[in-house]
């Protein structure tokens, strides 16, 4: 199965996604990762797309969606929350499951909590967080911001793929055609000839203008619907005790969230093998099986 390729506006910006299984009633929305594009989703899009409708968009300056003319305010997980419940809005999504990929799960958890966008409150069904949680490493922050503040450029796309290889090698094990395609679905050419990761340098000003922007556990404390962490084992970024205290506290408290370590991974899991794809399809499924038999109990019983 192929995607299709849509453009829309929210907030005033052309967004890019691609959507696939545009005929199933439920919609999956996945969210990539802080320099990466929607079309690291296309595994797990393609394994759910015979059951749910997968909408797969490329954050604001990332991939093929514009780039903000005001990076300080818009490269934030704020507005990055408002472009989702415009995006709900324009697409009729009057509730989804979200798949978030590091900051694509930030701001999953954002608009479940529905604290800074009250739009979204209620319309996320179930949360996965790949490799994500509402406190983050202070160390591999600073090296995430050390490569995607300065992306390099090459003179062909067989060095950027090198590149990419390198700087991705904890997402795990991909195939050839795998690494090629991430490698030929984020890059753009400059001026003088030479290829670049495809994203706005300017994003990173979302670190350094907004330092508590990934700070997220009144966020997470809001949030009311199953929620699946899947975490890296070598991951630098999300730490044992924050995933410990996300058991503790929030839907953790409730008994809504659950954490999967992921081996061989660190930041983030490609959600492209088997085993973690069935693993996030089982989630779904098992939330979408209990909300049916919760619509049917109370039917049976008003």
């Amino acid at each position: 199965m192929s995607p299709s390729s849509h453009y829309v506006r929210c907030a005033g910006l052309e967004i890019h996604f691609t959507e696939w299984g545009s005929d199933q009633q439920e919609t999956v929305v996945a969210w990539h990762g802080l320099a990466r594009t929607g079309r690291d989703m296309d595994d797990l899009a393609a394994h759910l797309a015979h059951r749910y409708r997968v909408i797969c968009p490329d954050t604001v300056g990332r991939g093929l969606s514009q780039w903000s003319d005001d990076p300080g305010s818009q490269y934030t997980l704020a507005f990055y929350a408002r472009l989702a419940a415009d995006l709900f809005d324009r697409l009729g999504i009057t509730a989804a499951h979200w798949v978030g990929t590091s900051m694509g799960g930030a701001i999953g958890t954002v608009c479940a909590g529905g604290l800074s966008q009250p739009r979204m409150k209620g319309r996320i069904r179930s949360l996965v967080l790949n490799d994500n949680a509402p406190r983050l490493a202070q160390a591999a922050l600073e090296r995430i911001k050390a490569y995607a503040g300065s992306p390099p450029a090459f003179d062909t796309v067989s060095e950027l793929e090198a590149f990419f290889r390198q700087v991705y090698k904890p997402y795990g094990w991909l195939s050839d055609a795998q690494w090629r395609r991430l490698t030929e679905t984020s890059t753009r050419r400059l001026p003088d000839g030479r290829v670049t990761p495809h994203y706005d340098p300017a994003m990173v000003r979302q670190f350094t203008d907004h330092p508590h922007d990934y700070d997220l556990w009144a966020h997470y404390d809001a949030i009311d619907v199953p929620v699946l962490c899947l975490r890296g084992a070598e991951s630098d970024l999300v730490l044992p005790d924050a995933v410990e205290e996300m058991l503790q506290r929030g839907p953790g408290a409730r008994g809504l969230a659950r954490v999967v370590e992921i081996p061989g991974c660190g930041h983030a899991p490609a959600l492209n093998v088997p085993d973690q794809l069935e693993l996030v399809a089982g989630f779904l499924d098992g939330c979408r099986e209990a909300a049916a038999a919760a619509r049917a109990l109370s039917a049976a019983h008003p």
